[in-house]
């Protein structure tokens, strides 16, 4: 991304008790992926891959309220080495910039989920401020939230699997 000065970057890591392709897979899985966020922002897939996993070169559009405004985000998978990274980049919305880099690492059965965002927000100065102020703070929580959600239906999937091969 260039003109990297300027971006501010969210960074948050979660382990979860499940193995690394069962957490890939759900990461990339757009109907988990609107199960899993915020339920008021009402985020919902209208356009280019709507279900299912998304895989590398596909793209996204997401609708979804943030503060209080209806917004649309059009994303492309760029970098894609299962089970261990992907990156999903804004071809449009509401950012100057995004990029949000999904890296997963095995730990003794279970996996280390590491999501790090790069944005940079429209409008110069004011922007700036936004982003510092609001944006970064609002993006780590969303995120956050997303991540304790996504562990709980991980480790669900890992105990279910777990208990059928114990018949």
């Amino acid at each position: 991304m260039k003109g990297g000065d300027h971006l501010v970057i969210v960074r948050t890591q979660i382990e979860i008790s499940a193995p690394i392709r069962l957490c890939f897979d759900l990461a990339r899985d757009i109907e988990i992926h609107t199960k899993t966020v915020w339920k008021h922002t009402r985020e919902r897939a209208i356009d280019g891959i709507i279900t299912g996993p998304i895989e590398f070169g596909q793209t996204v559009t997401f609708q979804a309220s943030h503060f209080l405004l209806k917004q649309t985000l059009t994303s492309k998978i760029t970098v894609f080495d299962e089970p261990f990274i992907f990156v999903d980049e804004m071809q449009r919305g509401a950012f100057k910039r995004l990029k949000h880099i999904h890296e997963f690492k095995e730990l003794d059965g279970k996996t280390l989920m590491i999501d790090t965002l790069h944005f940079e927000a429209p409008f110069g100065l004011l922007g700036w401020i936004v982003e510092r102020i609001i944006l970064k703070k609002y993006m780590k929580k969303f995120i956050e939230h997303r991540n304790i959600q996504l562990k709980k239906i991980a480790e669900e999937r890992a105990k279910a699997a777990q208990e059928d091969t114990n018949f």
